[in-house]
């Protein structure tokens, strides 16, 4: 089946889609593919530290905090840096999501995973994503991972070569177009 190049757009859009399909894949197992007693859910994967106090800044209307605001620490200015650089595409892989498989009491019996440009952006971004996925396995998690973005310089036999890489190295020829 012909699907589009993802590699032609920025990361909000792939991000969009990649929302827009989970949920769509989802409502699909929920219509009648799995079995009696099982659901599907998008549900977000939460990786890294999770912030315990968010620092808003605050505008000239609303005003600034005083001194008398108890246990709050904030900078009188934004820190001053010579280089500033953000990388798009990994800022949207910690908001993607993955449909998680459950039996009626809950347990995770499968995960469908969408790769993501981000997954394969940085070689630290691909270590997280094959570590999650090797580790849904190495639990005895039913994995499915759907990857629209071709191999890259990390990942030159495709992704699925370096999850089961984590497993056993084997020979593996991708199969031509």
């Amino acid at each position: 089946m012909p699907i589009h190049d993802w590699t032609r757009v920025d990361a909000g859009l792939f991000h969009a889609f990649h929302q827009s399909w989970i949920v769509t894949l989802s409502r699909a197992l929920n219509g009648g593919v799995l079995p009696p007693d099982y659901f599907a859910l998008p549900e977000q994967s939460i990786r890294g530290p999770v912030p315990d106090v968010l620092t808003l800044k605050l505008s000239q209307e609303r005003g600034h905090p005083t001194e008398t605001t108890p246990g709050l620490a904030v900078a009188a200015a934004p820190p001053r840096t010579r280089l500033v650089r953000r990388a798009e595409e990994t800022i949207y892989v910690r908001k993607a999501d993955r449909i998680a498989v459950r039996h009626r009491h809950g347990q995770v019996v499968a995960v469908v995973e969408i790769v993501s440009p981000g997954n394969k952006a940085s070689k630290n971004e691909l270590r997280a994503f094959v570590e999650k996925t090797a580790n849904l396995i190495a639990q005895g998690v039913h994995l499915l991972v759907i990857d629209l973005i071709p191999p890259s310089k990390r990942d030159p036999q495709g992704i699925h070569k370096a999850i089961w890489d984590e497993f056993v190295e084997e020979d593996f020829e991708l199969p031509a177009d």
